[in-house]
């Protein structure tokens, strides 16, 4: 089987529209496989799709937990919705997104009351203690991480060494128009960073091992701001063939997301970015 092209199409976004249907274009490539996309665009979408969704009352985006089912594939994607609960302080909703008949991720969406509270002093969320993306410099080159996906994304070093394994902390910024003709929101680029936290802070060596995600999930305490979106990770990984990869995520406020993934460990048996 013939591999999808793998450079990068200067000026197309990640996702297109054909019709009422979304393509995921070769700009969403990964670096696990030449056939699959790179787990933070179908984050990005999920994102998208349940910014969408009207609500009884104003609401924001609380939770995103996002079951990564099967590699997603390059080519046209079918985005479906259900409401699970409908209520005026929370809503609850089932995304999926489905390749050739077959679903490929699975999500949930916790939506909550968006209201203005006036708490007792001291109550904040902490600020940041890592350096802004103004002081911080680029990571000089992702070496065998390289992909398609990862073309479209500025990177800057707050902490640690992306060439390294053990813990990092980067500023993330999506360049490219992840979807087309649509704006690509602060939650958008909050999803595409959460799923850095197991590539920033891997412990082992890309040439000889995979640790690919099983799901992301984020947490949110409030709508994050802005382009650049801080992520401080680590993962932890057992000898049974498990691991975690979180982290923290941030903007120029302050912290705002705590992030997971579920790691599937295994040492390579096929050439690098060849399809699982």
């Amino acid at each position: 089987m013939q591999a999808p092209q793998q450079d990068a199409i200067p000026g197309e976004a990640v996702f297109r529209f054909d019709g009422e249907r979304i393509v995921g274009t070769p700009n969403a490539i990964g670096p696990w496989s030449a056939f699959a996309q790179h787990g933070s665009a179908p984050a990005a979408l999920i994102a998208w799709a349940a910014e969408r969704l009207e609500t009884a009352t104003p609401m924001r985006v609380a939770r995103l937990t996002i079951d990564l089912i099967r590699l997603v594939p390059i080519g046209p994607i079918d985005v479906s919705s259900r409401v699970l609960r409908d209520g005026w302080k929370i809503q609850l909703v089932e995304i999926s997104l489905v390749a050739g008949g077959i679903t490929v991720v699975r999500a949930t969406v916790l939506k909550i009351s968006a209201r203005l509270l006036d708490l007792p002093a001291g109550v904040v969320v902490p600020p940041l203690d890592l350096p802004s993306p103004d002081e911080c410099s680029a990571p000089g080159g992702l070496g065998n991480l390289h992909s398609p996906f990862l073309n479209g994304i500025s990177m800057c070093v707050a902490a640690g060494e992306l060439k390294e394994t053990g813990p990092a902390s980067i500023w993330v910024r999506s360049d490219r128009i992840l979807i087309e003709g649509q704006t690509t929101t602060p939650l958008m680029r909050a999803a595409v960073t959460a799923d850095f936290c197991n590539g920033v802070s891997a412990q082992l060596d890309f040439d000889h091992w995979t640790f690919i995600s099983c799901d992301i999930s984020l947490t949110l305490t409030r709508d994050p701001i802005g382009e650049w979106i801080l992520v401080d990770a680590q993962t932890w990984i057992d000898s049974n063939g498990g691991g975690v990869a979180c982290g923290r995520l941030g903007d120029r406020r302050g912290w705002f997301v705590r992030a997971a993934q579920s790691l599937l460990v295994e040492r390579r048996t096929t050439e690098k970015g060849s399809a699982r």
